[in-house]
């Protein structure tokens, strides 16, 4: 039987093959779809393609022909690994894998993303990252909320443009000190990990404006750097959530009341 949202997948599809070069933007979002269309090879100028909501395990060797691809939404699907031909869009510029069942990163995957700017792995179930996570340089926005990540990766530290990372509902147990290379970072978000201590490292984040701690039990702040007197030339923080345990177990000298 002939759905409806096949017949409407073999519209759309049809419609951006008349296109032919001249087709940019390719949308099948929530059409059921358990395999990509091997036709993506006949739109070789396509800029942007979403297939997101969709019930696609693997992907087809064709996405490897869309080298002006920038934007690729793979999310809500059920693939299980990063996979190997993503490493051939040297355009990329936004990859959406959420919500799948990612437990790995295919090897050499990311060599290729040298233009990456924004990567979304939440709700996945990656328990590792690969060194290679450090050869995205101009990433500015990194998101693994969702997953079960024990540590953060020393290559993430040296992202020098990344602004957001948000690694909310994970194992994370420490934060490195290499943090403080993240001179950039504007936004640093860690809810819901198994964090107890904030490093001193945390107060070179010139840039910081939001840290979201909240859900961990932080029983040891940097000592000094945190006092008001300091921390407004340190840090321009605006914004920071933290669980009623921290207030509880900190010195009276931290996170004070700034005076007029």
């Amino acid at each position: 039987m002939v759905t409806s949202s096949k017949i409407m997948t073999e519209r759309l599809l049809l419609t951006a093959l008349k296109g032919g070069k001249s087709t940019k933007i390719l949308t099948l979002n929530g059409k059921k779809m358990s395999k990509m269309p091997s036709a993506l090879e006949k739109l070789p100028n396509l800029r942007t393609l979403d297939l997101q909501n969709n019930q696609i395990s693997k992907v087809c060797p064709e996405l490897r022909t869309l080298t002006k691809l920038t934007l690729l939404n793979l999310g809500n699907n059920l693939l299980q690994e990063v996979p190997e031909e993503i490493k051939y869009l040297t355009s990329l510029k936004n990859l959406h894998l959420f919500g799948n069942r990612i437990c790995r990163i295919a090897a050499g995957v990311l060599d290729g993303l040298g233009d990456l700017v924004l990567l979304n792995l939440n709700d996945n179930q990656l328990s590792s990252l690969p060194p290679e996570i450090g050869r995205l340089q101009n990433l500015t926005f990194l998101s693994l909320n969702h997953n079960k990540l024990t540590v953060i990766p020393k290559e993430i530290c040296f992202l020098e443009h990344l602004s957001e990372l948000h690694i909310n509902y994970n194992r994370i147990t420490r934060i490195p000190e290499e943090i403080r290379f993240l001179q950039n970072l504007q936004q640093l978000s860690l809810v819901r990990n198994n964090i107890e201590e904030l490093p001193e490292e945390v107060c070179q984040l010139t840039k910081l404006g939001v840290l979201d701690v909240a859900g961990n039990v932080i029983q040891i702040f940097p000592a000094g750097n945190w006092k008001i007197s300091k921390n407004l030339q340190l840090i321009p923080l605006q914004t920071l959530v933290c669980s009623y345990q921290c207030f509880d177990r900190r010195d009276p000298d931290v996170f004070g009341i700034a005076k007029e």
